[in-house]
């Protein structure tokens, strides 16, 4: 009996001692989790980000559609342009004041040296924007969320776009409970709301909802 009770608490012990080291170290190993698959998804998200503004600048608006946005980034080009100033003489002003050459004009002028291919100037020889609406998690077959759309605001129209994943998706084989957490953060270090996205379709915003410290690693 003694023998039985021993035994009976050594695993009462052992079972505490797991819970506790779950405890502890279960947070530590979800983070360190979550901040790799971020890293990864977020560095997708930027190329999302580039390729939607090259769009904008070029064709006046942005895209909802992935095809579209690939076949755009193979395709177009960037004007390489110059800026120079000029002036000439204000013919009517002259002639009013009855002189030859008192008042110029200045004014800017825009030449067009020539062309660059956005593939080249936004992914240099990579090929990674084929692949960059697929979240770029192990194990998951899953695309970013792409719209796109126009929203009025101070009686102007503006174009706008986002590109969004679920920490749902991202994180959905680890701990539920953290998770459920993580889905609910606010905080100016952490990835905000349930979503890791860029752009919006409610403000004109095309900036993502990630910290600086995703950027700061980048940089390095």
């Amino acid at each position: 009996m003694k023998l039985v009770i021993q035994i009976v608490l050594w695993i009462v012990i052992i079972f505490l001692g797991w819970k506790l080291w779950n405890s502890v170290m279960g947070p530590v190993e979800f983070n360190k989790v979550k901040e790799a698959r971020y890293a990864k998804v977020i560095e997708n998200l930027k190329d999302i980000q580039a390729a939607e503004l090259a769009h904008k600048e070029i064709k006046g608006r942005f895209t909802g559609d992935w095809d579209s946005l690939v076949n755009f980034v193979e395709t177009a080009k960037f004007a390489i342009t110059q800026r120079r100033d000029t002036s000439y003489a204000d013919v009517a002003k002259n002639k009013a004041f009855g002189i030859s050459e008192g008042y110029f004009i200045e004014k800017s002028l825009i030449d067009t040296l020539g062309f660059t291919p956005v593939k080249d100037s936004l992914f240099k020889n990579s090929d990674r924007y084929k692949t960059m609406m697929n979240v770029p998690v192990e194990g998951v077959n899953a695309k970013f969320d792409l719209k796109s759309g126009r929203i009025e605001r101070n009686d102007a129209t503006y174009s706008v776009f986002e590109a969004k994943v679920s920490k749902k998706v991202v994180l959905g084989d680890l701990n539920k409970d953290l998770l459920a957490q993580e889905m609910q953060v606010q905080s100016v270090d952490g990835v905000n709301g349930p979503d890791i996205k860029v752009g919006s379709l409610e403000d004109v915003n095309t900036s993502g909802n990630w910290p600086k410290i995703y950027d700061a690693a980048k940089e390095k």
